[in-house]
């Protein structure tokens, strides 16, 4: 099978969207409304950097998309398109029908179209490109924090890190911790709802003290967080009393909530949204005049995930 095979064969799905032209030539074409601008991120994923050697071709499908959907959701962004870049060590038939299976579905969870890509040989890797719509001038921003809002963070942080350090241990991580780190949920949804009602966010990918470091510093302000406020699962909040390490849920990676500020103003519409989306949106700090970071409650140095 040659590589115009293996595409029409696996990733030759019907657009969503009928103002899109996608798989088939040399680009995509695609059109957007008036008033919106695009949001576009892209992100690779590596084996044995991103993901174990072990892992499943159906959560290598999922993350991949997943993390880059994360991206859209911190701007308030609509999911619309996406391309990849598939490099594989060999042509595995039952590899690529389970990681085609996957990737269909969580697109077609969020209505975002594959446009095209590349298939190319070598170490494994996933890079995908994706696209978004938000109206002009609403994106959440990470420069947009004023001096007085409320810092929260959706969910829960640590599980994804805690599953990644059990895994280096040769400790079977519990299906929960598994989930997050093999399938985090990108979320789009509250991303959307946070348009008009927070002033920036990010979301929290490398580790929070890294991710909310990049709001203080593009928004010249500062920020106190309250290491007591941190929301961590029952199997995190375990680790964290028997081994006192904060450093996993603060800076281990991998969560993939989103960390936003909001006005005191607008504090009301944010319980609606929580009320409507069913999600748990805690309080963990406040954005300050004085600038820089401080975890009040943390005597140690943490480093976040670096690239390089």
């Amino acid at each position: 099978m040659n590589e115009f095979d293996l595409i029409e064969k696996y990733f030759n799905w019907n657009a969503q969207d009928l103002n899109s032209l996608g798989v088939g030539d040399d680009c995509a074409l695609v059109s957007i409304k008036p008033d919106y601008q695009l949001a576009t991120s892209v992100d690779t994923l590596i084996e044995g950097v991103h993901f174990p050697q072990n892992t499943s071709a159906a959560d290598i499908a999922y993350k991949s998309l997943s993390v880059n959907l994360s991206d859209l959701a911190a701007m308030g962004a609509t999911p619309k398109y996406f391309t990849l870049a598939l490099t594989l060590p060999e042509f595995d038939e039952l590899w690529l029908e389970e990681f085609s299976t996957s990737l269909k579905l969580l697109a077609d969870q969020y209505k975002v179209d594959l446009l095209g890509g590349d298939t190319t040989k070598g170490k494994l890797s996933v890079t995908i490109n994706v696209t978004g719509t938000v109206p002009k001038g609403q994106a959440l921003l990470r420069s947009s924090a004023k001096v007085g809002d409320t810092i929260f963070i959706s969910n829960t942080l640590g599980d994804a890190a805690l599953a990644w350090n059990q895994l280096q241990q040769g400790v079977e991580p519990s299906q929960g911790l598994l989930e997050q780190f093999n399938t985090p949920k990108p979320q789009v949804a509250l991303g959307q709802a946070l348009l008009g009602v927070a002033n920036a966010c990010i979301d929290v990918s490398d580790g929070l003290k890294q991710d909310v470091s990049h709001i203080l510093e593009r928004s010249e302000v500062g920020v106190t967080i309250n290491l007591a406020d941190i929301p961590l699962s029952r199997e995190v909040a375990n680790y964290v009393q028997e081994t006192n390490d904060w450093c996993l849920p603060l800076a281990g990676g991998d969560d993939y909530e989103l960390c936003f500020s909001v006005p005191k103003e607008n504090i009301d519409a944010l319980k609606v949204i929580e009320t409507e989306l069913n999600i748990k949106l805690t309080k963990i700090g406040l954005a300050t005049e004085q600038q820089g970071l401080k975890i009040e409650g943390l005597d140690k140095i943490c480093q976040s995930y670096q690239h390089f």
